[in-house]
């Protein structure tokens, strides 16, 4: 898929950036909907605290699988109103992002929720919240980093690496 200067792929840099963002947004939610459901500061942030590391990763490889799929890249005679340049996700994209992440991510929340809790319970009920919670903060988390061209790599530039 050929794309305009400024469009294409997440290089590196940017699914980092995206992981770090992400994982800001999303611990703070699942620290107080922990807290909110066990009645416990403690487990709240037990939770948040080593979902911190265990969803970095994953989040982390989900972006990597991402950026090697062309499917709900624009192109410019697809380009959605407000998008500036070909290469960003189209709302397609970021939907169908958005369901698989949450689905990853809420069976992780399900499991640590219940080692540090010791009930399926609360660990269900943790997770069953997240699933609206999160899909709708990371659906806004996507269109806001589908407006900038900041980490996307140019396809038409040449390579100049050392290794080339």
């Amino acid at each position: 898929m050929a794309n305009a200067a400024g469009g294409g792929h997440a290089n590196k840099k940017r699914s980092l950036a995206k992981t770090f963002v992400w994982r800001g947004i999303a611990t703070t939610d699942t620290i107080i909907i922990s807290r909110l459901i066990t009645g416990s500061w403690t487990e709240g942030l037990a939770i948040g605290i080593i979902e911190v590391f265990t969803k970095m990763m994953l989040y982390y490889f989900h972006e990597r699988a991402w950026s090697v799929s062309d499917w709900g890249l624009e192109e410019n005679d697809e380009q959605e109103e407000n998008s500036p340049t070909s290469g960003h996700a189209n709302r397609k994209r970021s939907v169908a992002k958005t369901f698989l992440w949450r689905g990853v991510a809420t069976t992780d929340t399900i499991i640590i929720s219940r080692l540090i809790t010791g009930s399926w319970t609360e660990g269900l009920s943790i997770g069953i919240i997240e699933v609206f919670t999160k899909m709708i903060l990371y659906y806004f988390h996507e269109r806001a980093w589908s407006s900038t061209d900041w980490g996307l790599d140019d396809p038409d530039a040449p390579d100049t690496s050392p290794m080339h």
